[in-house]
């Protein structure tokens, strides 16, 4: 048996292809058709409070009966500092003003790290989904020993080699190799570390030098060609996520849509400006203007998400969407608009022709 089929056999899968969890897109629609034509559908639990991870997980399983993954968020606490935050919304403060509302007179930490959330925690133990991924960084070790004994398996994503060693160290069951080409959050496990960029290339084939355990690539692949480019550097599986970003599953709205489709999408930048931690985005005014040069440091992760999110809002009332975290990695002129059970059967035509 082969690297590729072993894994999907453990994964309980037909194909070694995996929808990003991409919390706030991903919905229990998308996952279920992705893991109903045989890949595995992920939904992202890290910006949903413990009632709305249960109800997203409820609806997948009222949909499909098959394997999918919940993915959470392992970030440390947000680092509060007051003149910080302050210095953040007055740089703020033009956007603030042409859409409407005035500066907040404070930020909020909006969304809960899994590490030490013993209420979300307990639900997977009930809820036991086929599996659990963790991204920037890892929950303690009795939390995964406890996962992986009520049969789950688990994963984690990394950016680089000395993160890959921790995840191995923990004993989790595989690895996503996220390279810098991967729209979304970077899964690194310090955000103030410094980066090396590695491609996904690369770092697949570090990875599979150096670690046991499977490794998931992750970045830049949009279609059947690249799939098998990624299993021929060693991977057992790939995890697509702007790939899926137009299937009408998904909940990208119709100004995310639209720049999918046009010249926006050609151009994407990692940036601190919408949450506080390296994201990839389609660009827009916000990302301009918060990485503009003598821009402050954004506010920590979440904090700084709190203010890009307010600003959004007002602004969206005024059908101004220039604000919004449009997420997308560099494949995003490749996207396709296809459902999603009909996007895992195309990937799969083009892979077996690639492999053919």
């Amino acid at each position: 048996m082969s690297l590729s089929s072993d894994f999907t056999a453990r994964l309980g899968v037909q194909y070694p292809i995996i929808q990003a969890p991409m919390a706030g897109v991903a919905t229990p629609r998308l996952a279920a058709a992705v893991s109903i034509a045989g890949g595995l559908g992920s939904l992202g639990l890290g910006a949903s409070t413990t009632a709305q991870a249960r109800k997203m997980i409820e609806e997948t399983r009222a949909l499909t009966n098959l394997p999918f993954n919940v993915n959470v968020f392992c970030h440390r606490a947000a680092q509060r500092d007051v003149a910080r935050e302050s210095a953040w919304l007055q740089h703020l403060a033009p956007l603030f003003a042409e859409s409407g509302i005035d500066v907040p007179s404070s930020l909020d930490e909006i969304y809960k790290t899994f590490v030490g959330d013993e209420e979300t925690f307990n639900m997977l133990l009930e809820q036991r989904p086929a599996v659990v991924s963790f991204h920037f960084g890892l929950p303690p070790p009795d939390c995964i020993d406890a996962l992986r004994k009520a049969g789950i398996v688990t994963i984690a994503s990394v950016t680089n080699e000395a993160e890959a060693t921790l995840v191995e160290q923990a004993g989790i069951d595989a690895i996503v190799a996220q390279g810098i080409e991967a729209g979304g959050h970077r899964g690194m496990f310090d955000p103030d570390a410094v980066d090396e960029g590695l491609s996904t290339a690369v770092l697949v084939r570090t990875l599979v030098r150096q670690t046991k355990l499977p490794v998931i690539a992750a970045g830049g692949i949009m279609d059947g060609r690249s799939i098998q480019a990624a299993l021929d550097l060693g991977a057992a599986a790939v995890q697509l996520g702007t790939a899926f970003l137009l299937c009408p599953e998904s909940a990208a709205n119709e100004s995310y849509r639209t720049n999918l489709k046009h010249e926006r999408a050609k151009t994407t930048r990692l940036t601190t400006a919408l949450s506080g931690r390296p994201a990839r985005g389609m660009v827009n005014r916000l990302i301009t203007h918060g990485s503009a040069v003598g821009s402050p440091i954004p506010a920590d992760y979440p904090v700084a998400y709190d203010a890009a999110k307010r600003l959004h809002a007002a602004a969206a009332k005024l059908g101004n969407h220039e604000f919004a975290a449009q997420w997308a990695g560099q494949g995003a002129p490749l996207a396709r608009e296809l459902p999603a059970g009909e996007l895992v059967r195309t990937l799969v035509e083009e892979w077996q022709s690639a492999v053919g």
